[in-house]
């Protein structure tokens, strides 16, 4: 590769000078329409300005459709395009070893051009690392880069914007261009590069039938930058004769034109966003922090595979905590009112407009250091979700592996991903925002909290639990709990498929729910009661009218004929709560064939078991409990409740007449869920006794290496005492299925 030479070569090209790195100015000149001159443009443009400076300038041909159009203008003869090092990079990953020599074409006008393509198919094996390395070799070796990028925003186009300091648009004076060349700039304004790094350059001014100038500069939201005449006979007897305008015809008003544009990308201050990192020992211009070597710490945080230490974090939260005051006093964010963050129309208006704020607010106060539109982009998102949404929660609630969310405070935040909980990266910039995205949270919901209610309970729009605690009872600041509302309905076969139960378990449960026996299902927090309750209602047949009691509405039933019924809390004022027991006594005047209750937690416990004792047979409700046996306690604690003194053996006569079956649910070590046992409850000895006879278990054997729980699902080998119902109604159980391993003795439990 080093013995590379091209035909017009004759000057070596300039190397790194001795001392730190000097970065040059890179820029991309690009169009969203073919034929308006881009590669003109480009062209003259470069050589004006090598001849401004007295200094070479690279001149890059990175137009993916139309390779080589620079080299056949220039007469050049360009035989190693750029791609011909993708090998480079597998064995010297290192800019500095980049052999530009070899890829370089020197034009007699001082102009070095380097060609990316030599055809368009080749443009896969382009990387943006490639060119990554390409820019920032040619930057530290040139003082001016000319990029002809081509038309079209390609990953290529996007790659030379990340590392660029001007972007050029080239557009011309009729309605198609102009059209274009606005949609283009939309949507680099949604890659987040800076609005005023985004110039345009109006071609072929005043030709004939055109748009006028004036008109032109109006139709687009930017700076025009330059006005370049229409003359197409000294443009075509330029490129016939393979010579620049600029240095062909020196005289003719479209050099003049470039010549004056060289001039002003050589003399105006602040036209070019800095692309100089920030040195460590000073702060960043404009701000009150010191956010020491920004663009590296910023990529460090975003990327998953690095550990981010304490100091960055807070150098970056220290940065937007500046952006967010600039952005309040420029939107007047207080003004805004809750249900205008709400109405979806009105959120997204407000959005956009705040993330075009914040994108220039992190220009001013960074100075181009951000250099990455990846970065810039997960900013700009971060600042604007923390001002107008849920702050780093917003990306939790969309990750579909979360279950629940747990804030500490603001600097722990954690979920919960396949039961098991891990602390995120993301953090709350103050004690203030936290406070901030409760209150949102439970604004649009009626709901209030301050010091004389620090506690609530209220449930999202889409089904998802909230409770939220703040000082004095929260000691270390506000905090937030979010159950997740599963929008994935799981049915019997993935139960069995992840593992929770088996076939045998879930056809024995089915039978069950047919005759219409009574069920209990316990565990304890997060241990899948509530799924194992949606699935088994799904047997439910279709005829029955099933009506479910909840305090947050999280069942979702494929039956037709469903009424659900949720609890309300006290309003502001204290007034207005109606509890589940309250619906309940409203849920037996509604003519139910099964009732169904989403958590019993308190005094409607009493009117469970009394309504499952007089006829409402079929009945399916949770409890919080951590054996089946320790459901009985809490059962009894539960009608204690009600404020109506029973003795112990009346509560416990009640149970075993009304309870037929107990499902205990548990979340093992690993985070796997599984229906740990199915028991029956078949009578009262001793008179406060509850005899249990387990049906199914599961049996745990170890633990593997990585972590995960061995066992197996048994049969206990005894049979229900309602077999004989199950051959009433004509439902076929195998006896089968209750018969333990050959191996295995299982004694019944009590």
């Amino acid at each position: 590769m080093a013995e590379m030479e091209s035909a017009q070569t004759t000057n070596k090209a300039p190397t790194n000078p001795a001392g730190p790195r000097r970065m040059g100015r890179q820029v991309v000149i690009f169009s969203s329409k073919g034929g308006v001159g881009k590669t003109v443009v480009a062209m003259n443009l470069a050589v004006a300005l090598a001849d401004q400076i007295r200094k070479p300038v690279a001149l890059v041909d990175l137009d993916v459709m139309a390779p080589g159009d620079v080299a056949k203008m220039l007469r050049l003869n360009i035989q190693h395009p750029v791609v011909e090092l993708a090998s480079h990079l597998k064995s010297h990953p290192d800019l500095t070893t980049l052999p530009l020599e070899g890829i370089l074409a020197v034009h007699d006008s001082n102009v070095h051009v380097v060609q990316c393509l030599s055809e368009p198919s080749e443009v896969t094996r382009l990387s943006p690392q490639l060119l990554r390395l390409l820019f920032q070799a040619l930057t530290a070796r040139y003082e001016y880069v000319i990029v002809d990028a081509g038309k079209g925003l390609a990953d290529p186009l996007v790659t030379a914007c990340d590392e660029a300091n001007l972007i050029l648009l080239v557009t011309t004076p009729d309605i198609v261009s102009l059209y274009q060349t606005k949609s283009a700039m939309n949507i680099i304004e949604r890659l987040m590069f800076p609005p005023q790094m985004v110039k345009a350059i109006l071609n072929r001014a005043e030709s004939r039938g055109g748009v006028g100038s004036q008109d032109a500069r109006m139709a687009l939201p930017c700076e025009f930058i330059a006005t370049i005449p229409s003359d197409g006979r000294t443009v075509g007897l330029a490129v016939n004769q393979g010579s620049p305008i600029v240095t062909l015809h020196g005289t003719s008003k479209i050099a003049e034109a470039f010549r004056h544009l060289a001039q002003t990308m050589t003399t105006t201050p602040g036209l070019f966003l800095s692309h100089q990192e920030v040195p460590k020992h000073q702060p960043v211009p404009e701000s009150g922090g010191n956010l020491t070597d920004t663009s590296a710490s910023l990529a460090r945080f975003y990327s998953q595979s690095v550990e981010v230490n304490r100091g960055e974090q807070d150098e970056l939260i220290l940065l937007k905590q500046r952006i967010h005051r600039q952005l309040v006093e420029e939107l007047d964010l207080k003004s805004m009112t809750l249900t205008m963050l709400s109405e979806a129309a009105h959120k997204q208006e407000v959005r956009d407009r705040c993330q075009r704020v914040i994108s220039n607010l992190l220009s001013r106060e960074l100075g181009g250091v951000v250099s990455s539109h990846e970065i810039r982009t997960r900013l700009v998102k971060e600042i604007s979700d923390e001002a107008l949404g849920l702050g780093p929660l917003e990306e939790l609630l969309q990750d579909p592996t979360v279950n629940d969310i747990l804030v500490n405070n603001k600097d722990q935040i954690y979920v919960e991903r396949k039961g098991r909980l891990e602390l995120t990266n993301k953090r709350f910039i103050s004690d203030d925002q936290v406070r901030a995205v409760i209150e949102r949270i439970l604004g649009p919901l009626g709901r209030r909290i301050d010091e004389s209610n620090p506690m609530v309970d209220a449930r999202l729009p889409d089904g998802s639990r909230v409770n939220a605690i703040i000082p004095p009872l929260a000691v270390k600041g506000s905090t937030l709990s979010i159950r997740k509302f599963g929008h994935i309905h799981l049915h019997q076969d993935d139960l069995i498929r992840l593992g929770s139960i088996t076939s045998q378990m879930a056809q024995f449960i089915r039978a069950c729910i047919l005759v219409k026996k009574n069920i209990v299902i316990s565990g304890g927090t997060g241990s899948g009661k509530t799924t194992l309750l949606n699935v088994i209602c799904s047997f439910v047949p279709q005829g029955e009218r099933i009506i479910t009691l909840e305090d947050a509405a999280e069942l979702r039933l494929p039956q037709i004929h469903w009424v659900s019924l949720e609890a309300r809390p006290p309003n502001i004022e204290g007034r207005g709560q109606v509890t589940t027991r309250d619906l309940f006594r409203n849920v037996l005047r509604m003519r139910p064939d099964r009732i169904i209750i989403g958590e019993c937690r308190g005094a409607e416990t009493l009117d469970m078991l009394q309504a499952m004792n007089t006829g409402h047979d079929g009945s399916i409700t949770t409890v919080h409990a951590n054996s089946p046996k320790d459901v009985i306690s809490r059962v009894d604690s539960m009608v204690l409740m009600s404020n109506v003194e029973l003795p112990v053996r009346t509560i416990r006569e009640m149970v075993a007449s009304a309870v037929h079956l107990v499902l205990h649910t548990a979340r093992l070590s690993d985070g796997s869920r599984k229906v740990v046992s199915i028991s029956e409850i078949v009578g009262l000895v001793n008179e406060t006794e509850i005899v249990f006879q387990e049906i199914f278990r599961f049996q745990q054997t170890g633990v593997s290496s990585e972590g995960i729980v061995i066992g197996q699902f048994v049969a206990t080998g005894h049979e229900p005492t309602f077999m004989h119902e199950f051959k009433v109604k004509g439902i076929e159980i195998s006896p089968e299925i209750f018969s333990p391993p050959r191996e295995t003795s299982i004694s019944q439990v009590q």
